[in-house]
């Protein structure tokens, strides 16, 4: 009923300390960029949609998520087998070789890179949205709720001394 009457203009809304509310615009602020950080970077880490629905679903489900071959290491893999093909003594075939042993350390760099930055950059970010924010959430709901029981208590003083006044005006 209190916060009802706020919304329409009816009631008194007892205002927090500046400085509170300046922390919990800061703290809105962090939790939307951190959200954003975290979706843009796990798009550019797999950048294919149904991938990363794949691994949300393993990790869901506390499931160790598969080992996926990069596409470096897929082009490593083709360029080795046409280097086979063309024969490995040829010119072409060496260079192929070449190409291919570089392109798959490449490959392998790039599966650690993903691997680290999952572990040392995206999991600080998730357990702030899922364990911090959760927390700040809850202690915010608990608080908005106390201060409309104090508001809704200050509203029925005022009308019980107003009553009163009233009772003392008329015979």
């Amino acid at each position: 009923l209190q916060f009802t009457e706020e919304k329409l203009g009816q009631a008194e809304k007892t205002e927090l300390d500046a400085h509170f509310e300046n922390l919990l615009a800061r703290a809105d602020c962090t939790k939307n960029w951190t959200e954003k950080i975290l979706r843009q970077t796990e798009v550019l880490l797999q950048p294919n949609p149904s991938a990363r629905v794949e691994e949300f679903l393993y990790e869901k489900l506390d499931r160790k998520v598969p080992s996926r071959i990069t596409n470096g290491e897929l082009l490593a893999q083709y360029m080795t087998e046409a280097a086979n093909d063309f024969g490995p003594g040829t010119p072409y075939g060496k260079t192929l070789i070449k190409v291919g042993e570089t392109q798959r350390h490449l490959g392998a760099a790039e599966r650690e890179f993903i691997h680290s930055a999952s572990i040392n950059f995206l999991t600080p970010l998730r357990n702030f949205l899922e364990g911090d924010w959760r927390i700040i959430s809850k202690e915010r709901r608990i608080l908005q709720n106390r201060r409309l029981d104090l508001d809704a208590c200050k509203a029925r003083l005022k009308k019980a001394k107003a009553a009163e006044a009233k009772a003392a005006v008329t015979p």
